[in-house]
């Protein structure tokens, strides 16, 4: 017999000692969710470690840049206008249309004022459609808000902390079939106050949905204590913007972000600069 002949009579010796694998269920019993990667269970995370070098997020990765100076910027007049009478802590951060740079917003202006030896910050990813935070942050998506508000879960109990000691965040959590009936809800309405009034020593930023987009964002809106609007010029229509204008008329539109601006006399590429009101 052959060495060929050989190999193979042994590798056919393997496959019929190996155990069959157990069938798969029938195509009926399957369920969306278990066609999807499982979601990561309560409790899992203590810490996570945010990866140092993302270049997404420069605040961390180059806190001497000129990028990390402007949202230090934004910090600053954000903190200026949110201690004017009273300390309004709970804003979000929202854009026109998709792909404006709202959550790199939100995840640097976070990091930024978690940075400051006085300032806490608690980050919630609101989009549940396309939640990004946790990409940015560098973990797998995690028990969070949606499964707070479907299945009662305390807030407290989908904290994650984060290696920076005064950043906290909590994810989107699992998909939801009907997330503009669970923004518009009494019950979205009540853990947002039980939010600010629980974590009132602490900044809490929310990323939420586009608003021309989807309705989320507009049912936040009238929540929150502060609103910053992210526009990236030559991604978004001039009518687009004055039409996130009309649905934020009435809110506490805190500012603008002019977001990979072109002028001569600010940053190429990334957060550009804070108009405030």
């Amino acid at each position: 017999m052959s060495r060929i002949e050989k190999a193979l009579e042994k590798a056919a010796q393997m496959r019929n000692s190996t155990p069959a694998a157990p069938p798969a269920p029938p195509a009926a019993e399957k369920s969306r969710g278990a066609e999807e990667a499982p979601l990561i269970k309560l409790g899992t995370y203590r810490t996570i470690t945010i990866n140092p070098d993302n270049r997404m997020l420069p605040t961390l990765a180059d806190p001497h840049s000129a990028i990390s100076e402007q949202y230090r910027k934004l910090k600053s007049s954000l903190v200026r206008l949110t201690n004017e009478d009273r300390f309004r802590n709970l804003l979000m951060v929202t854009s026109a249309i998709a792909g404006e740079g709202k959550s790199m917003t939100a995840a640097n202006l976070a990091i930024s004022m978690a940075q400051e030896y006085d300032l806490t910050v608690l980050l919630i990813d609101a989009d549940l459609r396309r939640p990004s935070i946790h990409t940015y942050l560098g973990f797998e998506q995690t028990i969070g808000l949606s499964d707070c508000l479907v299945d009662g879960i305390d807030i407290s109990d989908a904290i994650i902390k984060t290696d920076i000691s005064k950043l906290s965040v909590i994810s989107a959590g699992r998909e939801v079939e009907k997330p503009l009936e669970l923004f518009a809800s009494k019950k979205m309405k009540d853990m947002m106050t039980e939010i600010k009034n629980r974590y009132n020593d602490r900044y809490v930023i929310i990323d939420t949905p586009p608003l021309l987009l989807f309705a989320e964002a507009r049912s936040l809106a009238h929540i929150v204590d502060g609103i910053v609007l992210v526009i990236h010029e030559g991604e978004v229509k001039q009518e687009s913007v004055l039409e996130a204008k009309e649905i934020l008329a009435g809110c506490p539109v805190l500012g603008v972000v002019l977001n990979d601006s072109t002028e001569v006399n600010t940053v190429s590429s990334g957060y550009a600069r804070y108009y405030s009101r």
